[in-house]
């Protein structure tokens, strides 16, 4: 920005961090290789290849899927692991959960089914 090149925050080799940030409205799906952190809310689906991290304001009316998910917001929709979720006292999930690891603390809400399966 004025004429001088705009850094891109990163974290790891490669990997950029996306953020939505509190008080922010997002209507339409987010594809993203990389981490993601939602603090606003989004209506529709959250796909990333990373890392989701939504915060205790943070709300998605769709379904997740995302290497590991870390809950301290509201998912109203299904919500897809590869690896580990964590569902915090904050966090609520109603739909259906697919993870090969969980852990919920005292707290947490989880309204649905869950399947888990291998590495």
């Amino acid at each position: 920005m004025f004429g001088k090149k705009d850094k891109v925050a990163t974290f790891g080799p490669g990997l950029v961090f996306n953020l939505v940030g509190d008080g922010t409205e997002i209507r339409g799906s987010i594809l993203s290789d990389s981490d993601i952190r939602i603090d606003g809310k989004v209506i529709g689906d959250v796909t990333t290849k990373s890392k989701l991290v939504l915060g205790t304001a943070g709300t998605i009316d769709g379904d997740v899927s995302a290497s590991s998910v870390d809950i301290s917001g509201t998912v109203k929709g299904n919500v897809t692991a590869a690896d580990i979720l964590f569902l915090k006292a904050s966090g609520r999930i109603q739909g259906n959960i697919t993870t090969s690891k969980m852990v919920i603390e005292s707290g947490g809400e989880f309204n649905g089914s869950c399947k888990m399966h291998g590495q």
